[in-house]
C-alpha cells in the first residue's frame, strides 16, 4: 500500500507539472500574439508581407481590417486591439484631442500623398473658374489640400496661418474662384471621381489604391516629397515599450521591406526611416 501511495504521488505531482506547463505555454502564446488594426490597402498588404518576418522575432500577428478611419481608434482605446495602423500623424492627434485617448505614436512606417483626381481635365491649365473641388469631411485633412492647392498657386493662406492646421475660412487669396465642398466621407470619395461630380476630387491615397488609382501616375495634382502626414502605429500609452511593437516596428523599417513597399506601388506608398 505504501508503495501505491508513493507511486501515486509521483503520477499527481507530475499531472501538476504538466498542467502547469501547458498553462504556461498557452499564457506565453497569449502574450507574444500581436492583434492589429488596420485598412486593406496598403496597411493591410504591407502587414500580411512582414506576418513571418515577425513570427521569426517570436510574435505571431494577427490583423483585423477596418473600413473606415473612426473605429480603429475606438477599437484601440476598447482594448479590442493592440495597436492600430493606419492613421497620419495630424488625424492621430486630433482624434486624441477630441475623444481624450491616452495613445501614444509608436513610429511613422509610411507616407501616402494625397492627390487631386479628376474625370473633367486632363492638366491644371484645363482647371475652369469657378471649378468645384470636393474634398472630405476629414478636418486634419483640410490643411493638406489647402498645401496642395497653395504650392500650385490655386489659393493662398493668411499670412502666419499653420498650413497643417488650415481650413477653408482661412484662405485669402482665390485668383479662380474655387468653391469648396467639404461634407462627404472619406471612403465616398473614389464614387464622387467616377460619377464626375466637382472638377477636382481630394482622394486618400489608400481610397485610391482601391479604386485602381496611382497617386504618382494619376493625380492632376500630388503632394510634394516633404510631406508630414506619416502613417503611424498607434498604440495606448502604457504599451509604447512593448517588446511586442518594437519588433514590429524594426521589421517594418527593414530595408528589405521598404524595398519591397516601393516596387508594389511604384513608389506612391514612400517608407519612412526608423526614427
Amino acid at each position: 500500500m505504501k508503495r501505491k501511495a508513493i507511486v501515486f504521488s509521483i503520477l499527481f505531482t507530475a499531472i501538476l507539472v504538466f498542467a502547469g506547463c501547458t498553462k504556461a505555454s498557452t499564457s506565453d502564446k497569449k502574450e507574444d500574439t500581436l492583434v492589429i488594426g488596420t485598412l486593406t490597402t496598403p496597411h493591410g498588404e504591407i502587414l500580411e508581407h512582414v506576418k513571418p518576418l515577425l513570427e521569426k522575432e517570436g510574435v505571431k500577428l494577427e490583423i483585423k481590417n477596418f473600413d473606415d478611419y473612426i473605429l480603429p481608434n475606438k477599437a484601440l482605446a476598447d482594448k479590442d486591439i493592440d495597436a492600430n495602423y493606419f492613421q497620419h500623424v495630424p488625424f492621430f492627434e486630433q482624434a486624441v484631442k477630441e475623444n481624450g485617448y491616452k495613445f501614444a505614436d509608436a513610429g511613422a512606417v509610411h507616407v501616402e500623398p494625397m492627390g487631386l483626381y479628376s474625370k473633367k481635365i486632363n492638366a491644371l491649365e484645363e482647371l475652369k473658374n469657378g471649378a468645384t473641388i470636393i474634398t472630405s469631411n476629414s478636418v486634419s485633412d483640410w490643411g493638406r489640400i489647402i498645401t496642395i492647392l497653395q504650392n500650385a498657386d490655386l489659393v493662398k493662406v493668411k499670412e502666419g496661418v499653420d498650413l497643417e492646421t488650415a481650413n477653408f475660412e482661412d484662405i485669402e487669396e482665390n485668383p479662380k474662384n474655387l468653391t469648396f465642398e467639404h461634407s462627404i466621407d472619406p471612403s465616398l470619395l473614389t464614387s464622387a471621381y467616377n460619377n464626375e461630380e466637382g472638377d477636382l476630387v481630394a482622394i486618400n491615397a489608400n481610397f485610391a489604391y482601391q479604386a485602381k488609382l496611382n497617386p504618382v501616375k494619376d493625380a492632376i495634382l500630388l503632394e510634394e516629397d516633404n510631406s508630414p502626414y506619416g502613417n503611424i502605429i498607434a498604440v495606448r500609452q502604457e504599451d509604447k515599450n512593448d517588446p511586442r511593437i518594437k519588433k514590429l516596428t524594426k521589421v517594418l523599417h527593414d530595408k528589405d521591406v521598404q524595398n519591397w513597399i516601393l516596387e508594389k506601388w511604384d513608389g506612391s506608398v514612400k517608407p519612412v526611416a526608423a526614427e
